[in-house]
């Protein structure tokens, strides 16, 4: 077998390249981490670089624009991170595949990857699953303990103690939207501390009761079923035409007053205009968005991040001291799947949108 260049830009786990690597002999596993960020910082919008390209790397980069031209050409397969040159297939010639570790399809969407022939696969339900839902259920509990009123009396160094509203967890009603890979792991710690379930899946067609571990699964004609009766919401669904603005102001006005609204999928699932009237006039309790509408191209609106019902973190569930590299294992498996001529898994259906 002739030797395949596998370009690698981004970090992927403990020891990734010599996992990698050790697939096959054929493959020249070629480590380009910390290349491309000098592009990064040109390209891509301020509130991008400053969240995820370090400045130490584009002040101290020495490759020159040839070098790392030649290093897209040569390429066959390329394993990559967020963010990516914008311009990335139009300078892979040879490019057959691309494995994007974070779960979300939507990332690729401002280059020129998305919708392109090249085969993209992502490492959707394997990354990063643990973390986000251990975010969800720490939200629920900074909301359910009225956590956040502690804070406000230190701020002001004095106690209002009428103000704390604590609830008890167990036996309350969480419903996930979008039970694929995250929203299993959501609904298997809220389990755990007992959350009754209750969630929606794009490929149900009919509601089931009782069926991988949540008390109702429904299809997505259902989402009202699930906003009325649950006291937290978790969004957890891929941003795709069919989800944006999924929760709009109808469906905030069907929720429970007392309600909190987690949403750890992208900030296009939710009309913004709709949750900032919402949140103002008592539709719903509170929300903590780990995203919002167009993150990535700057901060979040004044009049969202004032409010005080309201925690907004920059994209920060998916982070963990610990690395699991789940979403390496998924691509050295699908090296093998490659090499053997085998269907790839979690390939993006551009059509579907992840």
């Amino acid at each position: 077998m002739n030797t395949l260049n596998v370009l690698v830009l981004g970090a992927v786990g403990d020891h990734p390249l010599e996992e990698i690597a050790a697939v096959d002999p054929a493959l020249r596993v070629i480590d380009a981490r910390g290349v491309f960020e000098v592009e990064y910082a040109r390209t891509w919008p301020a509130e991008t670089v400053h969240r995820y390209v370090p400045q130490t790397l584009v002040t101290n980069s020495t490759t020159t624009r040839a070098e790392r031209d030649a290093l897209l050409a040569n390429a066959d397969i390329i394993c990559l991170r967020f963010p990516f040159p914008l311009d990335l297939r139009a300078r892979c010639p040879r490019l057959t595949w691309i494995h994007q570790t974070p779960a979300g399809a939507s990332n690729l969407r401002m280059g020129d990857v998305w919708g392109s022939a090249v085969t993209v696969t992502t490492s959707r339900g394997y990354n990063n699953a643990l973390p986000i839902a251990e975010y969800v259920l720490a939200a629920i509990f900074l909301h359910a303990k009225s956590l956040p009123q502690g804070f406000h009396d230190q701020a002001r160094r004095t106690f209002d103690r009428r103000a704390y509203r604590p609830v008890l967890i167990q036996g309350k009603t969480l419903g996930v939207i979008g039970l694929g890979g995250i929203g299993r792991e959501v609904a298997r710690l809220a389990r755990a501390v007992g959350l009754r379930v209750v969630a929606t899946r794009r490929s149900v067609t009919t509601t089931q009761q009782d069926v991988e571990g949540v008390a109702t699964l429904c299809p997505p004609s259902e989402l009202s079923t699930v906003l009325t009766q649950s006291d937290v919401v978790a969004l957890c669904a891929q941003w795709t035409p069919e989800t944006q603005h999924l929760i709009g102001a109808a469906q905030l006005r069907q929720m429970k007053p007392t309600a909190l609204l987690v949403n750890v999928a992208r900030g296009e699932l939710i009309d913004q205009h709709a949750l900032i009237t919402a949140l103002r006039e008592g539709w719903i309790a509170g929300a903590v968005l780990d995203v919002y509408t167009e993150e990535f191209t700057g901060p979040p609106p004044a009049e969202l991040w004032r409010l005080p019902n309201v925690l907004i973190t920059p994209h920060t569930s998916v982070g963990t001291d610990v690395s699991h590299a789940r979403g390496t294992a998924l691509f050295c498996q699908n090296l093998r799947r490659y090499l053997n001529g085998e269907p790839l898994l979690n390939v993006i259906d551009w059509a579907r949108g992840y």
